[in-house]
């Protein structure tokens, strides 16, 4: 999840005008969230944090007051309130001020991709405000429903039959619950949660579905996540300084999509394909800086700045610079590998020779005329070399890339090092 919580959630739900509980963001002045209270009875007070933190409630990390003096305690405790979530800890940074909503149901919902089913899903029960996997088979129910026609009111109405919700709140769902699809569809969703949603009776009785929490991740690669103007900083969650640079790179052009596996590795390797990026993850391990995709045909001038961050970050660690990738349909090998060639050279020219050895495994478009251009450079450099063209097996070339680091740590960084005149270094780190 990249986005949790009401302040920004309230402000997609409105594209859709699906009803929000009311949310005043942290710089709210002490009369607005007096008024707050004073409408709705009581306001709930909640820590922003970046990205999807789950189990907020169980931590005692949602504060509820009914006068201003509390809701101004509770601001104090929460505004940089941190959060351990198995293995994750999470600073906050500001609160929300949400006001109080009254009901008698609460109703949990989401829309995702399944795999089981190839298609858009969604997640119901009429016993919402809790963890889910803490329900019962009978109290939940997961439908799939066609993309092409969408979601469609009976398909709601179905699924809340299935489990046997109340009559009186099927209706307002029905007739609520559709727009959701509509937002997550044309904005680039890749997930949308509600929970809770609740159910709020108007002077007649009659209930309406209000949103009072809110989740949804984003396809960062998908052009219509733009249509929103969210600020970038949302998207930063859990992420280095390696990743934030190379996230602040995305363009309708070729993927960008990185993250640091072991901040000490010592194959960086840079990576095309998702098939591919599975395989060199799973088989490289620890040894492995980085799990990468930057496929889909990059622009030279995209792919140097990437790997220009790529070598900055990791390069002076590095035994192996490992490129590998799939046979390529559309990415021209020779923009990519000429990119990554020049910024390699120009990280030397920076900062000095590094002992390293150059793997890379590809094939696709202009592959001969790529090898020749990045051969010229290594050569140029004094760094050698082996490439893998599009007969060689994946697996084989990154088995390959091991066996290279593990010379090089054998003593094979060494040898290099005097190769390029750092015996000094060489000695200096042996000793």
């Amino acid at each position: 999840m990249q986005i949790t919580g009401m302040l920004y959630g309230a402000r997609l739900l409105k594209l859709v005008d699906f009803p929000i509980a009311e949310v005043l963001g942290p710089d709210a002045s002490e009369s607005q969230i007096s008024d707050l209270i004073k409408r709705h009875g009581q306001v709930f007070v909640k820590p922003l944090f970046k990205g999807g933190v789950g189990k907020k409630g169980k931590s005692g990390l949602i504060g509820r007051a009914s006068d201003l003096r509390t809701a101004l305690a509770e601001k104090e405790r929460l505004y940089f309130a941190e959060h351990k979530h198995g293995n994750a800890t999470a600073k906050a940074n500001g609160v929300t001020f949400e006001g109080g909503v009254p009901a008698e149901h609460e109703v949990y919902f989401s829309i995702t991709d399944d795999t089981r089913f190839r298609a858009p899903t969604i997640t119901i029960t009429h016993r919402g405000g809790v963890d889910i996997e803490e329900l019962g088979k009978d109290e939940i129910v997961t439908v799939p429903f066609d993309a092409l026609t969408g979601l469609k009111a009976f398909v709601i109405a179905n699924a809340l039959a299935d489990i046997g919700a109340p009559r009186e709140i099927v209706s307002p769902l029905v007739q609520h619950l559709p727009k959701l699809w509509e937002l997550m569809h044309h904005y680039g969703m890749t997930t949308l949660e509600l929970n809770p949603i609740r159910m709020r009776p108007d002077g007649k009785g009659r209930l309406t579905p209000v949103a009072c929490d809110f989740k949804c991740g984003f396809d960062r690669d998908d052009p219509r996540v733009a249509r929103l103007g969210l600020p970038e900083h949302l998207f930063a969650a859990d992420v280095g300084a390696f990743e934030q640079e190379v996230n602040e790179l995305r363009t309708h052009q070729g993927q960008s999509d990185v993250f640091v596996i072991n901040e000490r590795g010592t194959i960086l390797a840079p990576t095309f394909g998702g098939g591919a990026n599975s395989l060199v993850t799973e088989v490289l391990g620890e040894a492995a800086s980085i799990s990468s995709d930057f496929g889909g045909n990059p622009p030279y001038e995209k792919m140097k700045e990437v790997a220009r961050i790529c070598y900055r970050h990791f390069l002076e660690q590095s035994n192996v610079l490992f490129i590998i990738g799939g046979k390529s349909n559309n990415t021209d090998i020779h923009e990519t590998l000429r990119a990554m060639g020049d910024a390699l050279r120009e990280h030397f020219s920076a900062n000095g020779p590094t002992p390293l050895y150059v793997v890379v495994g590809r094939g696709g478009p202009n592959l001969i005329r790529g090898f020749g251009v990045l051969a010229d450079t290594c050569d140029s450099l004094g760094i050698p070399y082996r490439f893998f063209g599009f007969d060689s097996a994946i697996s084989e070339v990154v088995n390959y890339a091991k066996k290279v680091d593990e010379w090089m740590k054998a003593g094979g960084r060494d040898v290099i090092a005097k190769r390029l005149g750092l015996t000094a270094v060489a000695e200096g780190e042996a000793a």
